[in-house]
């Protein structure tokens, strides 16, 4: 017990050793530079043994473009592969002037190569005010404003898609390659070719990320888009946005302009596209009935029944100047009566409507603020 005590007495600690400043310094210093030297050796041994990533940039596989200069590379990749398949549009038509004359307008655009025999995609919009025009005329340029002027002639357009399909006299061009836009992610990266603010600046390159997916942003389309952070500006219409791997994910259609709204682009997913270009080729713009709303998805009859409100198909929204629009059809209405077929489900009115032909004039029955209305639609083309 004595001996226990006695070995924990403090008189026996060993007195600690006392350093002095400049000893204190002198470790300082070599251990920042024995540090230094180990983050030196481990920089160059990782730059000896990375690979290039501009290999891998176009194969899909372990893709990282996360370094600014690898990220450069990869656009750069991108943009040498897609170019030959982005075309300027330029359409030329007659309009009336101030003073009682016409005087000659001009617009400018983006397009695609659908076939390597000619066949052009765009949007509706950017052939619009050449279409039916008596000196109505448009004009495909494949590699630069001041190359060889293509006269195109329409094969056809679907108006809510905003899609048309073109075809030049050409042979050998280069199809873009379709990326199936189903399997899109937010935040994965993508890449825009066009001509933005006109063909002076063919083949413009910029590039950013999905933002969102299956936006709906205007009244004159029921299309789902991709929404991308990456710059599309007028002229970018009917260009391409694809993916790392060079392939298309949609055709850039429209922009939001606006102080509150810095960065928001959007396109027509590639699946759209592809399903509905195929069938315009196919059917060489076959009449197809349309009137002009969009219908919402949200509200089922149990829905609707729920907040007191009568079954029916519920107007998301209505094009400018279209069938239903003249029609006097507003957002917010519930169409009950469609032809006399009662409208139990959204479903059974998209059928009705395809079933329609244009230039038939339908008997509708809407419901808003508590009351039933009547009205007769004019069944319109959507081509």
């Amino acid at each position: 017990m004595n001996d226990f005590n006695y070995m924990n007495n403090d008189t026996f600690t060993k007195p600690k050793k006392r350093y002095g400043l400049g000893a204190v310094l002198l470790c300082s210093i070599l251990a920042a530079v024995i540090g230094a030297g180990s983050c030196l050796a481990v920089m160059v041994y990782y730059r000896q043994n990375q690979k290039p990533s501009t290999e891998n940039s176009l194969s899909g596989t372990n893709i990282n473009i996360n370094v600014e200069e690898t990220a450069q590379s990869v656009v750069e990749a991108v943009a040498k592969k897609v170019t030959p398949s982005v075309v300027g549009i330029r359409t030329t038509s007659s309009v009336m002037s101030f003073f009682g004359g016409s005087q000659e307008a001009t617009g400018d655009g983006s397009g695609v190569v659908f076939s390597a025999d000619g066949y052009i995609i765009t949007n509706y919009h950017v052939i619009s005010d050449a279409i039916g025009k008596q000196n109505g005329k448009i004009e495909v340029f494949l590699e630069s404003k001041d190359d060889k002027a293509y006269s195109a002639s329409v094969i056809g357009y679907n108006i809510s898609a905003d899609l048309a399909v073109l075809k030049i006299d050409a042979k050998g061009l280069t199809p873009i390659k379709f990326s199936d836009s189903n399997n899109l992610k937010v935040g994965q990266y993508v890449i825009t070719v066009g001509n933005p603010g006109g063909l002076e600046f063919m083949d413009s390159v910029t590039y950013g990320v999905i933002s969102g997916l299956n936006r709906v942003v205007s009244s004159n389309s029921e299309i789902e888009l991709i929404q991308t952070d990456a710059a599309i500006n007028p002229g970018n219409s009917g260009g391409a946005l694809v993916d790392v791997k060079g392939e298309l994910v949609g055709i850039n259609s429209a922009k939001i302009v606006s102080e509150e709204f810095e960065g928001m682009g959007f396109a027509i997913p590639s699946n759209t596209v592809k399903e509905i270009c195929e069938n315009i080729i196919e059917k060489q713009n076959a009449p197809e009935a349309y009137i002009g709303i969009s219908i919402s998805e949200r509200y089922s009859p149990s829905v609707l029944e729920y907040y007191g409100y009568p079954v029916g198909a519920v107007v998301l929204s209505v094009a400018d100047g279209s069938p239903a629009d003249e029609a006097g059809i507003e957002r917010g209405d519930i169409i009950t009566e469609f032809d006399g077929t009662a409208i139990s489900r959204y479903q059974i009115l998209e059928n009705l409507i395809e079933q329609a032909s244009p230039g038939e004039k339908i008997a509708v029955k809407i419901y808003r603020s508590g009351k039933y209305y009547s009205t007769t639609i004019t069944v319109g083309s959507n081509n």
